[in-house]
């Protein structure tokens, strides 16, 4: 069962009759609504010819609301549209579009909603004058609708996929912010290792060319020292042979 909606709804370019009142609010609340309208909008077997008042009714289906208690019904107008009427559409959609504020440029749900109204009408004018071609453009209407919701679904989709890989890339990337400084901390750390090493090097190098100076100098001292007593003692063995 269907909710009526409280209060009347905003003007629309559709040209409708006046409002019908169908009685008290609680005296129809419990009615189901396709029970509480006042002329069926069914369209009549395909072995019967649908008048353009059924077409028009099942391609333009009556409002309802609830207004000062009072539950109020209202079908699209049956009357036949002149040039003077496409002229003061146009002017209503003009007219409406600047007090809407509408925007003049992508996605607007305000210019979506009037010139879906337009249409509307446009079919309501055509249905009138023939009600094959009226059908037609309810059909070019649906499938354009239809076509709006998929293109509506995919992006909702793709914001959706947008925002989570977006989601995934911030903690990426501050997993990797950290895991770069740790790096940079490790690398600080090994530079540091890498300069404690040489100068443990060279300051090896310097006491091992101390030591070998060292070394070679006690070496010839006791080469000099052997050889100072090599000439003593053959100076000696040749005064012994005199």
């Amino acid at each position: 069962m269907a909710t009526v909606p409280e209060g009347r709804p905003r003007d629309s370019l559709v040209k409708y009759d006046p409002p019908l009142e169908l009685g008290r609010a609680q005296d129809t609340k419990s009615v189901p609504r396709a029970k509480k309208m006042i002329k069926k909008v069914q369209l009549p077997p395909m072995e019967q010819k649908a008048s353009a008042d059924d077409i028009l009714h099942s391609v333009l289906p009556p409002r309802e609301w609830i207004e000062d208690g009072k539950h109020c019904i209202q079908y699209v107008s049956n009357a036949q549209a002149t040039r003077l009427d496409v002229i003061q559409l146009q002017e209503a959609l003009d007219q409406r579009l600047m007090e809407r504020q509408a925007r003049e440029t992508g996605i607007c749900s305000v210019r979506e909603e009037l010139y879906s109204q337009c249409f509307d009408e446009l079919i309501r004018q055509v249905t009138l004058n023939c009600p094959e071609r009226g059908l037609l453009l309810l059909r070019v209407r649906d499938e354009i609708r239809m076509s709006i919701a998929a293109y509506q679904t995919l992006y909702q989709s793709s914001v959706t996929f947008g925002t989570r890989k977006q989601l995934q890339a911030e903690q990426g990337k501050s997993l990797t912010e950290n895991m770069i400084a740790d790096l940079e901390a490790q690398k600080k750390i090994s530079e540091a290792r890498v300069v404690e090493l040489k100068n443990e090097c060279e300051a090896l190098e310097r006491r091992e060319a101390e030591r070998r100076a060292i070394d070679e100098r006690k070496r010839k001292e006791e080469i000099d020292f052997l050889k100072h007593q090599s000439q003593h003692l053959e100076s000696f063995l040749k005064g012994l042979e005199k």
